[in-house]
């Protein structure tokens, strides 16, 4: 079969292609056959050696991906063979078969195929973790929505919608501002402004947000920190700018202001919040008010390529390599 590897971190162009033997699954454990890998900017940090936990090399990229159970390994059970799945498990997608441990795999709704399937764990999970779990937000409140096309973007409009809330979406083309349109966003704004503190609050009347989801970090955490409103809460998600931000506690402190951190993987270990937000998911996806958000679509043999694409921020949606291409 063929794989990703990575032996050395950096740009993209250090994954390589290979052949190896297909691998066979162990106590406890089962083979996929990987039809789609969902690609999140954590699986392009990584690579480069930039994530939030060291990388260990040497790494097959991708944490997130969908499949067929191909083989049950010893003591398996509750799992049969030709069963679609999804699976995280930090790294592994980027081959034609992966071996699983059975914790790792993440039920989804029913109704979504394999790409769909492989999109939607990461980004509504953490959508869901975001703006519910954590960020307690409640029916006609405001939230801002950073990087509003991508795959957690657009995540985050499709439940900020089902929760009726009122969504500003910024991005940083027209184009990318439409797909946050077309979901449902009800007002869009060029995140490249100079003036988008005062753009946002001109879009509210003169009055902060309830929630800004922060994804950009540097600089961009004061500008969002001044569009709250009193009591507001600044979820950060991500940096993707790469650059440190600082806080002031006083700032914080005369707006009541509050700062929540959100990292999906230790909440998956919640088996509540899991079977709470699939029971949440599951009515919405079999309405059609929900979907997975599938962008652009690569063979294996150009993986680099689409982590390229998705650092040059050239990418809407959800990113997905097919392996079996």
């Amino acid at each position: 079969m063929r794989q990703i590897i990575v032996l050395q971190t950096g740009n993209p162009d250090v994954m390589q292609l290979q052949d190896v033997a297909k691998p066979e699954p162990g106590e406890g454990q089962v083979r996929l056959k990987v039809q789609a890998a969902g690609i999140n900017f954590a699986d392009v940090l990584a690579v480069k050696g930039q994530y939030l936990t060291p990388t260990k090399l040497p790494l097959i990229p991708g944490g997130e991906f969908a499949g067929v159970i191909d083989a049950l390994g010893p003591g398996v059970s509750g799992f049969t063979v030709g069963q679609q799945v999804a699976a995280l498990t930090g790294q592994g997608a980027l081959q034609e078969y992966a071996v699983v441990p059975v914790r790792g795999l993440i039920p989804v709704p029913a109704g979504l195929d394999a790409a769909e399937a492989a999109a939607f764990p990461v980004s509504y999970y953490t959508a869901y973790i975001t703006l519910i779990t954590l960020g307690r937000a409640v029916s006609g409140e405001t939230v801002l929505i950073q990087g509003a096309a991508g795959a957690l973007g657009t995540a985050l409009i499709q439940v900020a919608r089902a929760l009726d809330l009122k969504i500003i979406a910024l991005a940083s083309t027209d184009a990318k501002l439409k797909i946050a349109a077309d979901l449902g966003a009800h007002t869009t704004l060029n995140s490249e402004r100079e003036d988008i503190v005062d753009a946002v609050k001109e879009a509210l009347g003169g009055q902060g947000v309830n929630l800004v989801v922060e994804i950009t970090g540097g600089e961009m955490v004061q500008r969002s920190l001044r569009m709250l409103a009193p009591q507001g809460r600044l979820m950060i998600v991500g940096a993707a700018s790469g650059e440190q931000a600082s806080l002031n506690p006083t700032a914080l402190m005369k707006k009541n202001l509050s700062v929540t951190g959100v990292w999906l993987t230790p909440m998956l270990g919640d088996r509540q919040m899991v079977e709470s937000a699939l029971a949440f998911f599951g009515p919405l996806i079999a309405s059609g008010q929900l979907r997975p958000q599938v962008g652009p679509r690569y063979p294996l043999a150009q993986s680099a390529q689409a982590f390229q694409d998705i650092l040059d921020r050239k990418t809407t949606g959800k990113v997905t390599i097919e392996p079996q291409r």
